[in-house]
């Protein structure tokens, strides 16, 4: 059982579980766990984390039970900018562990109190535990963040994201609807095509540029890798007038939801309200995928300390309401 007798402090009387590195025979026992997780996405997997190369210092972990039942993986890297931190993990949004359901309670506040004592073992200082939003579980499993709570965790970052629900009927702003209204009467369509990526990536870098000096996270290249090894997964809303690209949003489907992470429009785009018609026809899309929740994603930058608010907004005028991104950090001692 666990016994904690300070927060920084954490002493395991018992070994309970078995904690194993990662390697890449384990590769379909990973995959497994993520498929029949309760709280996985593909951004878990190793097929997703596995196109970063060797970008990253892995240092991902299986969690085995007494019986030798895998029970949870933990996705995980060194922190490129401070080598004595570990990460769950940089290259993905969120991470965590994942889980099949049977980490709950005391069993999840035992395995992350071994999984810190693992780490520490390694010399690592911290932990930066980037917790998967509960809109992503399939089945309420916030066990994790209690744990956190539990050992002393530091919630330093929180990033604010736009979030339908879509079994509640969600009215759209009257501007909203204007624009909306003025795509439909312009003749514009919309495309699944992922061949407009070039020139949809092109309006976006642009875009992102000239609003922030900021570039894309993924490169056009690495999105196209990634849209090869994710079919299903990946997908490209584009609006366009003939050939042109007016714009459009790059889709994440999850278990639970379809996230947008990224959306894009030209200047033409934004004259003829084509955001919207995309916006308006990936919220269906959803719908009809029977998928609980829409995420537009975060309009916070700056480790959750700047919020846009313009662009918070223009989000919750589709009938979004706000749920977060939770960053926590483990300090080892």
């Amino acid at each position: 059982m666990l016994e904690i007798t300070c927060q920084k402090e954490i002493a395991v009387e018992t070994e309970q579980y078995k904690l194993v590195k990662y390697n890449q025979s384990q590769e379909d026992a990973w995959e497994k766990m993520v498929a029949d997780s309760v709280n996985g996405t593909f951004l878990h997997t190793r097929k997703f984390l596995s196109y970063h190369g060797n970008k990253f210092d892995d240092q991902s972990l299986l969690v085995y039970d007494q019986s030798g039942i895998l029970r949870a993986v933990f996705p995980a890297a060194r922190d490129p900018e401070n080598d004595m931190a570990v990460i769950s993990h940089p290259g993905i949004t969120y991470g965590g562990l994942v889980h099949d359901g049977w980490l709950r309670g005391q069993r999840c506040l035992d395995v992350l109190a071994q999984l810190c004592d693992f780490y520490r073992a390694a010399d690592f200082k911290e932990i930066i535990y980037k917790a998967a939003p509960w809109i992503y579980h399939r089945i309420p499993a916030q066990d994790d963040i209690y744990a956190l709570f539990r050992l002393g965790a530091n919630r330093y970052r929180v990033d604010l994201s736009a979030t339908v629900d879509l079994e509640r009927t969600n009215d759209i702003s009257e501007r909203r609807g204007r624009a909306l209204k003025k795509a439909i009467n312009t003749g514009l369509e919309i495309s699944n095509d992922f061949k407009h990526v070039n020139v949809y990536w092109d309006i976006l870098a642009e875009n992102l540029n000239s609003k922030y000096n900021k570039k894309p996270v993924h490169s056009v290249q690495e999105l196209s890798l990634l849209k090869e090894k994710f079919l299903q997964e990946i997908e490209l809303i584009t609006a366009i007038d003939g050939s042109d690209v007016l714009a459009g949003a790059l889709l994440f489907h999850c278990p639970t939801l379809i996230h947008a992470q990224y959306f894009a429009s030209s200047p033409e785009g934004r004259k003829c309200g084509a955001l919207d018609l995309v916006v308006e026809h990936c919220i269906e899309k959803s719908k009809q995928l029977q998928k609980r929740f829409f995420d537009f994603g975060i309009s916070t930058d700056q480790q959750g300390m700047h919020l846009n608010d313009g662009l918070h907004t223009f989000k919750c005028e589709f009938g979004a309401g706000a749920s977060v991104y939770e960053f926590y950090r483990i300090t080892l001692c």
